[in-house]
């Protein structure tokens, strides 16, 4: 591992720091490197020569209100590790910024592999994909099944007007990032806010589940579900909605964007949608308008990750190509809201 420390993590003063708060959790000196894929928050993989750890911290700059919050995340992962839902297991959470320059959390590494592109997923065979793909419906349904106040999340979110308040968040988060003209963002949201479906029972929501967020067995089971920064109670369906997004095989130009759709034997939308359906019950006849917003919603990611670019905040690879990117999924999204 680079002995160089990555931006954004100190590891004398993590060290320092879990010494203090997990007497005997460590070692000897740690080790760290940032895990590439992530566009959001900042994950890194620490050592100390005997065991491995992964910290979750925010981006460097231009942190939107709400946009990064790390108890959050370390709240809902820890409340959901005793149940079927595959999460690692969390270590401590620290709010104090005096640590790494921002609150951040520590949990347990797990093996397994995060399937980002077709080409990765395509030497599994055709049979493995599409088994892969079925489990990762299958873990959606495992979590919409969780009961919130049974795991002690029923005040974790506001459920009621759920999909308005979701409107009116990513409008605002667009308007946060603005900085340039962005032909058809405003119709799509003004089209997604005319004609919004009536919610089913609220659960515990993802908020951007796809394959590229779990990581994948060798036995092709999902050891663990990652990413929950955007998890809060609210309507199932949009967290189906993103998968099926993810997985329509729309042609993204150059995409740093992960999607593995093209993969020999993943199964096409609409039976990952009838999948979710067996296995939860939900009426899922109002999909286009949930796909039509996850394209909304990682539009407005995307143009706040293009919007860090331009200042020089980002970390990694990819960042100068999802600008253009951004246009590609306001069409997408009408696309999908007229054909639906």
């Amino acid at each position: 591992m680079n002995s160089v420390p990555p931006p954004g993590l100190d590891p004398g003063r993590l060290r320092g720091y879990l010494d203090r708060e997990r007497p005997g959790l460590l070692s000897g000196p740690l080790e760290a490197r940032i895990i590439e894929g992530g566009r959001s928050n900042l994950t890194y993989l620490v050592t100390d020569g005997a065991r491995r750890w992964v910290v979750r911290r925010p981006p460097l700059g231009h942190v939107l209100a709400t946009a990064h919050d790390m108890r959050r995340e370390h709240r809902v992962i820890s409340a959901l590790r005793p149940t079927a839902v595959p999460v690692p297991g969390t270590v401590l959470l620290c709010e104090d910024e005096a640590v790494l320059g921002a609150p951040f959390y520590v949990m347990e590494y797990v093996a397994g592999t995060p399937y980002r592109t077709a080409a990765e997923l395509a030497p599994l065979g055709a049979e493995r994909t599409r088994a892969v793909v079925l489990g990762l419906v299958d873990t959606l349904v495992e979590l919409h099944a969780v009961d919130p106040e049974g795991v002690g999340l029923g005040d974790f979110g506001h459920p009621d007007g759920f999909l308005v308040r979701q409107l009116r968040r990513w409008e605002k988060q667009l308007e946060a990032s603005r900085s340039r003209e962005l032909p058809g963002v405003d119709e799509l949201r003004a089209a997604l806010g005319r004609d919004l479906p009536h919610s089913p029972a609220p659960t515990v929501v993802h908020g951007d589940y796809r394959l590229d967020n779990v990581l994948i067995g060798p036995d092709d089971s999902i050891r663990a579900v990652l990413d929950w920064e955007m998890s809060t109670l609210g309507d199932p369906l949009t967290d189906l909605g993103l998968l099926v997004m993810y997985s329509s095989g729309a042609v993204l130009p150059r995409s740093p964007v992960p999607t593995t759709s093209g993969a020999p034997g993943h199964p096409a939308p609409a039976e990952l949608i009838e999948r979710y359906a067996a296995g939860c019950g939900r009426d899922t006849s109002a999909i286009a308008w949930y796909t039509a917003f996850a394209w909304f919603k990682l539009a407005v990611i995307l143009e706040g990750i293009h919007y860090r670019h331009t200042l020089g905040r980002t970390v990694g690879a990819g960042f100068d190509r999802i600008g253009e990117l951004v246009p590609v999924f306001v069409e997408h999204g009408l696309t999908t809201l007229q054909e639906g």
